[in-house]
């Protein structure tokens, strides 16, 4: 229960029931491992970020799965294959924006 949530007098919520992530306290059942081909791996470093680009594919379709990598953390995102070209298209309209707005203020070089 969310910390603000109260219980209802109406008993459970609906969603409640449902199994939502891989494990939760109303499903204590893993799911099924999914069979996941990787087609390519890219790797890149950026200040103290790392990236990896994996091109992987399963029974429900390919998709590009994007991991940062900072400090021990890994926070990951997942695009379907079908969304990638919009996804660069986003991306290579942000680098010409970069390119083209001058900076504030210079960023201070790490040591």
């Amino acid at each position: 229960m969310i910390s603000n949530e109260r219980p209802s007098p109406y008993g459970r919520r609906p969603y409640q029931s449902q199994g939502y992530g891989q494990f939760n306290k109303y499903n204590s059942q893993p799911r099924p491992a999914v069979n996941e081909e990787t087609l390519q791996n890219a790797e890149i470093q950026i200040e103290r970020k790392f990236f990896v680009f994996t091109l992987k594919e399963n029974p429900r379709g390919r998709f590009l799965r994007i991991t940062e990598e900072v400090g021990g953390r890994h926070d990951t995102i997942i695009i379907p294959s079908t969304g990638l070209a919009d996804f660069k298209k986003i991306v290579d309209e942000m680098v010409k924006a970069s390119e083209a707005i001058p900076q504030k203020s210079q960023p201070e070089p790490e040591a």
